[in-house]
């Protein structure tokens, strides 16, 4: 039977995808992630990298890293459950359950290895999987994955929570409301506190991603629970060092039972390679040097605060958000696209968001504050803008 070439399906959607402004422009990133950095042969202003506390090129986590290449090696040679768990994964472990103040936290490869292992570890047959509508694709795609039912309620709507606890009390073993617990693309952070009380009041568990919570919210960055002052409240606390500590990774932390209950059920722990020794040590580092100085928080506080202001004065909407990431609201994707191409040109790096990573009418530049970004270096990325705002009438 004839058929299509794959190569010519696929080449139609690109096209459709292309006329629609729809397709990622891929830029290289040829020295390390600061606030001065090379991309593609240029030297421009890093305003989009995720990197918000300037960690991932410190003198403390590089030298962790070589000190355990030259140890360790450079790969485990196993998966953690048969021959790849070294010392430093259970001192990683070890610490981030310090840091976050819980009894136990197992560690992933990345975090959305995390949330795609644990959620349908998690729920099964007969269990309800309540999720906030803007939650991460890590998310969805877990609770995809398991044999619960699905319910959804309205974006940080605790009416709706309510609602949906009210319909279904009774009706499920076991009820997990899940959230971020900051959402990634408009940087507003989740009501942790109501949602828990609405847990408490009708028997249900909750899970929180706090993949841009860690390191940013919270006393030295501890995250959104901490924020929310709910430590050992929360079952199952969710997170990522690819961010605020600069390195790459996923936890859950919680409970000793929920661990064990995850490294012996989670498919996306028992069935990959662990966690390099450069990398286990440099998030160790990470969590250590957080421990004893808060000062990388405070300044990227400092320099959040500073951004959002000047940036609405110049007339732009920077959204719901209550976060370090800071979006410049435009609306259609190919402004978006036109004005990251134009503030790139300026010396400026930051990428569009557009659909369907956003609802469309909803595009936006997504700048991300650092806490190594001077005011210097701000006031330059505010100057771009500003230019660029102007020349696309988008202020």
């Amino acid at each position: 039977m004839a058929k299509t070439p794959l190569n010519e399906i696929l080449g139609a959607e690109l096209k459709t995808l292309e006329e629609k402004n729809l397709l990622w422009k891929i830029r290289q990133l040829q020295t390390a992630s600061e606030p001065h950095s090379q991309v593609d042969g240029k030297k421009v202003l890093m305003l989009c990298s995720n990197n918000y506390l300037g960690l991932s090129n410190h003198p403390t986590l590089k030298k962790a890293a070589i000190a355990a290449i030259e140890k360790y090696g450079a790969g485990s040679g196993s998966v953690r459950t048969i021959a790849g768990t070294m010392d430093l994964h259970i001192k990683l472990e070890e610490t981030i359950a310090r840091f976050k103040h819980v009894p136990a936290a197992l560690y992933f490869q990345t975090g959305f290895a995390a949330n795609a292992g644990s959620l349908p570890a998690l729920l099964a047959e007969g269990d309800l999987a309540l999720s906030d509508e803007l939650n991460h694709g890590s998310i969805i795609d877990g609770v995809r994955l398991t044999k619960a039912t699905r319910a959804i309620f309205k974006h940080k709507d605790m009416g709706d929570l309510e609602r949906v606890l009210k319909e279904t009390a009774g009706k499920h073993k076991k009820t997990l409301i899940i959230t971020d617990g900051v959402f990634s693309m408009d940087g507003d952070i989740a009501p942790l506190d109501k949602i828990y009380a609405l847990a408490q009041e009708y028997g249900a568990y909750v899970y929180v991603d706090d993949a841009h919570g860690d390191g940013v919210l919270g006393d030295h960055g501890r995250g959104v629970v901490h924020h929310f002052h709910l430590e050992n409240k929360i079952e199952c606390e969710m997170g990522t060092f690819s961010k605020g500590f600069g390195v790459v990774g996923g936890t859950v932390a919680g409970s000793h039972e929920l661990r064990k209950f995850l490294l012996n059920k989670s498919r996306t722990f028992l069935l990959s390679g662990s966690a390099p020794p450069a990398t286990a040590a440099a998030c160790i580092a990470a969590l250590e040097l957080l421990e004893t100085d808060d000062s990388f928080v405070k300044k990227l506080w400092e320099n959040t605060k500073y951004f959002k202001k000047e940036l609405s004065s110049l007339g732009f909407n920077t959204g719901e958000s209550e976060t370090p990431i800071t979006p410049i609201m435009l609306g259609e994707s190919k402004l978006a696209q036109e004005f990251a191409d134009e503030i790139f040109k300026e010396g400026v790096f930051a990428l569009p968001i557009v659909f369907p990573m956003v609802a469309q009418g909803k595009a936006r530049i997504r700048t991300m504050m650092n806490a190594s970004l001077s005011k210097e270096d701000l006031n330059f990325a505010l100057g771009a803008c500003e230019r660029v705002g102007k020349k696309l009438k988008a202020i």
